[in-house]
C-alpha cells in the first residue's frame, strides 16, 4: 500500500481549501490521503456563508476509525473550530501518535 497521510480539517465544497485541497495535494505527491472532517462549510470561491462544526466526540471517533485501520505516517491539521475539537484531536493523537504532525493553525474559514 502507498504511504498514508491524514488531514484533520474543515470541508470546503468549492475545493479551494480544507480537506479537499489537502487531499488534492496529497495525491499530487503520490501519497494516499485520508480525512477527518471538523467543520462543514457552505462556501464558494467568494466566501463562507455558513459553518456547522462537528462535535468533538465525532472528530475523535473519525480519527480512531482511520488509525484503527490504516498505518498513518503523517497527519496535518487545518481548521480546528473550538477548544473541544482541539482537545479531541490531542487526546486521540496522544493515545496513538503518528510519526509526523504538521499543525496549520486555521482558526476561521474565510
Amino acid at each position: 500500500m502507498a504511504v498514508v497521510v491524514l488531514t484533520i480539517a474543515g470541508s470546503d465544497p468549492s475545493g479551494g481549501a480544507g480537506i479537499q485541497a489537502d487531499l488534492k495535494t496529497f495525491h499530487a505527491f503520490g501519497v494516499f490521503g485520508t480525512a477527518v472532517v471538523t467543520s462543514l462549510t457552505v462556501q464558494d470561491t467568494r466566501g463562507v456563508r455558513h459553518r456547522q462544526d462537528v462535535t468533538p466526540a465525532m472528530v475523535g471517533a473519525q480519527i480512531d476509525a482511520v488509525l484503527d485501520d490504516l498505518s498513518v505516517v503523517a497527519a496535518k491539521t487545518g481548521l480546528l473550530p473550538d477548544a473541544g475539537v482541539v482537545d479531541a484531536v490531542v487526546a486521540s493523537l496522544d493515545e496513538r501518535p503518528v510519526p509526523v504532525l504538521v499543525v496549520d493553525p486555521v482558526l476561521v474559514a474565510t
